[in-house]
């Protein structure tokens, strides 16, 4: 069985000249997900209308079961997992000095959308794993263009999205610790889709 697993990046913003997030993916790459999943890795440009045209070709061209956003959040001293992200509220400029008009996502849009996945699921098995990395969730993106990605995401795949901030390198993991902390915790999501899929598939069977 082929999976096609898409993990997106934010290009340097503000004051992060090295993305940690694009680090951990790059590092991410490295490991792999199994040989029954296939990886594929872009880089997103922190800029609303680069989004706007990018994620649903990538959507479009891959059909995956599963897309994961990863970004840094020079807040965050774990790995978050994001529960959901948000239409509105839009205010600060992107990296070419552009907001949208509207300030939301997708006019029209819910107000917020659950990703499928059970993040505090995937918190508690991932830290029972001894992974040595610290994980939590979060119901808040921050309403920038990582919480903008992720509702774009969110809304074109009904749900089958999901987003994780890192903190910066050395604050307090290495990119290698974060790189191991993706793999488990992108595993666990996809094994989940896997249980919930198999279980719907009984049902109708039965």
């Amino acid at each position: 069985k082929c999976i096609a697993n898409q993990t997106w990046q934010m290009f340097p913003f503000g004051a992060h000249t090295i993305n940690a997030s694009w680090v951990a993916v790059q590092e991410l790459k490295k490991l792999g997900l199994g040989k029954d999943v296939d990886l594929h890795v872009y880089e997103v440009p922190v800029e609303y209308q680069a989004v706007q045209s990018l994620v649903p070709s990538l959507w479009k061209q891959y059909h995956p079961q599963l897309v994961v956003h990863v970004g840094v959040s020079g807040m965050a001293t774990t790995v978050t997992l994001e529960k959901c992200g948000r239409n509105h509220g839009y205010k600060g400029l992107d990296n070419s000095r552009f907001c949208p008009h509207s300030q939301c996502c997708i006019e029209g849009g819910p107000d917020c959308i659950d990703s499928v996945i059970d993040m505090e699921s995937v918190c508690k098995r991932v830290t029972a794993s001894g992974l040595g990395v610290a994980v939590s969730v979060s119901k808040d993106a921050g309403r920038y263009l990582c919480d903008f990605t992720y509702y774009t995401s969110l809304y074109l795949s009904h749900g089958r999205s999901a987003f994780v901030h890192v903190p910066p390198i050395a604050k307090p993991y290495s990119g290698e610790d974060l790189g191991r902390a993706l793999q488990a915790i992108i595993q666990e999501m996809l094994n989940m889709l896997d249980r919930a899929e198999e279980k719907i598939h009984c049902q109708h069977v039965h």
